[in-house]
Formats: structure tokens, sequence, C-alpha cells
């Protein structure tokens, strides 16, 4: 989804919200990529809001992949380790462990939560665009008072020449 031009997403209504709780979700649950609707029910326990949370994704690709069907997304930061997380078991597999299962064994890991840490540098990073998004809509606006003041002598002078 494209945005207009010079209009932050970040400034779409309760969107810094919305973006922190995705990011805790998304960051720490056992599963790294999951479909729309299952994200929307992890973070809100509402999978009818798929078509929110998928827009949210979608504006918000400092964070968050769609996967090629267009269909999965995951956290840009957790798909960078290797998917050898075994959720049955709740650890991440060896290398041995690892080489010796077969592709069908290897499809239903995961990769490795992120740590408070991690998590905590991805809320401070959505915080501060945030936070510039306000400003940068707060300095586009510099010339309305001007402009109301100038507007405001044009109609006193017109208004004391008659």
């Amino acid at each position: 989804m494209k945005r207009k031009k010079g209009k932050s997403p970040y400034l779409t209504g309760h969107r810094l919200a919305d973006v922190l709780a995705a990011i805790q979700c998304l960051g720490t649950y056992k599963q790294y990529k999951r479909d729309f609707a299952s994200w929307s029910d992890r973070i809100c326990g509402d999978k009818a809001k798929a078509d929110h949370w998928k827009a949210v994704f979608e504006q918000h690709p400092e964070f968050f992949r769609i996967d090629s069907t267009k269909t999965k997304v995951s956290l840009v930061w957790r798909r960078q380790y290797p998917k050898r997380y075994d959720v049955k078991l709740g650890r991440v597999l060896t290398t041995e462990e690892y080489a010796a299962l077969s592709s069908d064994e290897t499809r239903p890991l995961s990769r490795v939560a992120l740590g408070s840490d991690d998590i905590q540098a991805l809320l401070r990073t959505a915080i501060d665009l945030h936070a510039r998004a306000l400003e940068h809509e707060r300095e586009r606006r510099w010339w309305l008072p001007m402009a109301t003041a100038g507007a405001a002598l044009i109609g006193s002078l017109a208004g004391s020449a008659f």
C-alpha cells in the first residue's frame, strides 16, 4: 500500500499504539510469521480486524515484512535470526540437530523470539519516528499564523481605505 508523499502513517489515529502493540506481539510470540487474521487475534483478540492490522503492517515496512504470497507478516528484526527454533521443544536446535532433520521436519521451525533489549530498541525507534512525524507536521504549518496575520492586515487596510 503506497502512502501519499509527505503524509506520515504515524499521524493516523492511534497508530503509535498499534505499532507498539504489534512490535511486542510479533517480537515475542513463539511463531515469527503468521497471517493477518492470526496476528489480529493475538494483538487485539479480534480476527475481524485483520484488515486494520494488514494496513498497519503495510504502512510500516520499517518494522514489518509481508511474505511473497502477500498473506503472512513478520517482524524484520526477527527475520534476521536463523530458522532453528523448535516451537514444540521450546528451544533453539543445535547445528547438529538441525542438520539431522528432513525438509518436512524443518517446516514447523520458527525463529527465536526477540529479547527485551531488542524489543525496547524497536519501541524507542517507533516512538522517535512518531515524534519526528509530529514535528514535521508542525513545521509544515509554520506559514499558517503568518498567513492569518497577513490576511487580517490586508483586511484592516482595505476596510480603512473605504
